[in-house]
């Protein structure tokens, strides 16, 4: 029998997760009765009730695994590392339990995975969002797009039926903050697209704010492209290019005796503010680089676990009910 591996990461979703466990379980047992079920809660470091429902949820349906971090560590770091206890033969990245990725698509993608494509893909084509969220989300994949060396499919996220050869190309990347999307994008294998609607949340407080989303835009522009770089040097090289003309058409009109070169301090000051401006912006661009390379020549922990429920050590055999392991603390 082949097992079908679920990622679910969360934040403070004592409302949702219950729901979300019921939905998963409803799905395979009434559409996928053929295929074992592994579903894996990654939890970071809640501090409302979401812990406690996970465990006695846990303790009834042993096919529920969950991993608690020491802290909170960010979406896509803690669903990376979840995504490493995965033991199935397809793996779906990432279903946040609030649902508003559909898990009733899982159906259509195993049938996908089935039928031989490695990455099954969903696409929110349709989001019951705000105008400007979706503008700028429109904006930052024609960015990427743009400035990267591959194509990252618009309205493509986490939602993710990937094949377990699929899943091992994407643990092989050793990346302090892991952008899951990109790097299933980058590794290839024959996939398809399936649209959908994004969902609106129904229960609970989204944990992405505007910051977050920026942060995650600018993590994976710096991250999968080296176009910014290209455009500080060029820019730097056009803008000295026109400071060089300018230079000598004012010497050759002063010799020619047809006016005198500008004047006055307005004309100072605005090109002296222009070429700071540009200055930082470059050294802002840089520094996002050198941060990111920073964190990575570290080689410090990703993810920190204090518990693992359902999840025995290496060469350890399960035994009955929920098996709860301290740590003290892993370090991934």
């Amino acid at each position: 029998m082949k097992k079908i591996t679920v990622v679910s990461p969360c934040f403070n979703e004592e409302d949702n997760v219950e729901t979300c466990y019921q939905t998963v379980k409803q799905i395979f047992d009434r559409e996928l009765p053929d295929y074992e079920r592994e579903h894996i809660f990654v939890d970071n470091a809640s501090s409302d009730r979401t812990i406690e429902i996970l465990r006695g949820i846990a303790e009834n349906d042993p096919a529920v695994k969950v991993v608690v971090n020491a802290r909170n560590f960010g979406v896509y770091k803690s669903t990376f590392n979840g995504l490493r206890h995965a033991t199935g033969d397809a793996t779906l990245c990432m279903l946040p339990v609030d649902l508003q990725d559909p898990p009733e698509h899982l159906p259509e993608f195993v049938k996908l995975w089935e039928s031989g494509y490695d990455v099954v893909a969903g696409a929110r084509s349709t989001r019951e969002e705000g105008f400007f969220l979706r503008s700028s989300r429109k904006l930052f994949y024609r960015i990427v797009n743009a400035l990267s060396d591959f194509e990252l499919s618009p309205d493509v996220g986490e939602f993710q039926l990937v094949d377990r050869k699929v899943l091992n190309a994407v643990l092989a990347h050793n990346d302090h903050y892991p952008y899951i999307r990109g790097i299933i994008a980058s590794v290839g294998f024959k996939k398809v697209i399936i649209p959908y609607t994004w969902k609106a949340r129904k229960r609970g407080v989204s944990k992405h704010n505007l910051m977050m989303l920026i942060d995650q835009a600018l993590n994976a522009i710096f991250a999968f492209t080296k176009a910014p770089m290209r455009f500080c040097t060029f820019a730097g090289i056009g803008i000295a290019a026109l400071c060089i003309l300018f230079s000598v058409l004012s010497v050759i009109l002063f010799l020619l005796g047809i006016g005198d070169a500008p004047r006055g301090t307005t004309t100072i000051i605005v090109a002296l503010f222009f070429l700071s401006g540009i200055q930082l912006l470059f050294i802002g661009m840089l520094g996002e680089y050198i941060t990111a390379i920073h964190n990575q020549v570290r080689g410090g922990p990703t993810v920190i676990e204090s518990e693992l429920i359902n999840i025995e050590p290496a060469g350890a055999r399960a035994g009955s009910g929920a098996s709860v392991t301290q740590l003290s603390p892993r370090k991934v």
